[in-house]
């Protein structure tokens, strides 16, 4: 990888290992969401994919996800703006919005150390849903954005 690409380089220019290391592991796109069918607003539930290791913060098949988990995540500069849901904290939206990444981010700080100790991950929070039952899933809502405050 280049030097510093995320200072260097816009996100159309990445090469591919570069895009991937953008993800600071944080495994906020694994949670769970809803939306709500008649207001739009989506809401984000502490409850990740049973892909998910909740302690890494990693997927435990990321070769397979999309095979094993259709409706997973797959984020590219394409279609970025569709997934209006990403924290404010990830390194993706930060750089499409002409921010830099965060300090604790893993390519500033060095490792996923100072992420966890800052309490940005779900390692935290995070329950994997083969421990939670589908119906009991809006007790475990932690976060709801409405349509209207979307990019």
């Amino acid at each position: 990888m280049r030097e510093r690409f995320w200072e260097q380089f816009p996100l159309e220019e990445l090469t591919r290992q570069e895009w991937e290391a953008l993800c600071d592991g944080c495994g906020k796109c694994c949670l769970v969401k809803m939306e709500d069918a008649e207001t739009g607003d989506v809401a984000t539930l502490n409850v990740a994919c049973h892909l998910l290791d909740i302690g890494s913060c990693r997927c435990s098949d990321y070769t397979h996800r999309f095979e094993r988990v259709p409706e997973c995540t797959q984020l590219s500069l394409q279609n970025l703006d569709q997934f209006h849901w990403l924290p404010h904290s990830c390194a993706y939206r930060r750089l499409a919005e002409g921010r830099k990444l965060a300090s604790w981010h893993p390519l500033r700080s060095g490792s996923d150390r100072r992420m966890h100790e800052r309490k940005m991950s779900v390692r935290h929070f995070g329950v994997s849903e083969a421990d939670v039952d589908e119906a009991d899933y809006e007790e475990h809502i932690i976060e709801i954005i409405p349509l209207d405050e979307r990019p």
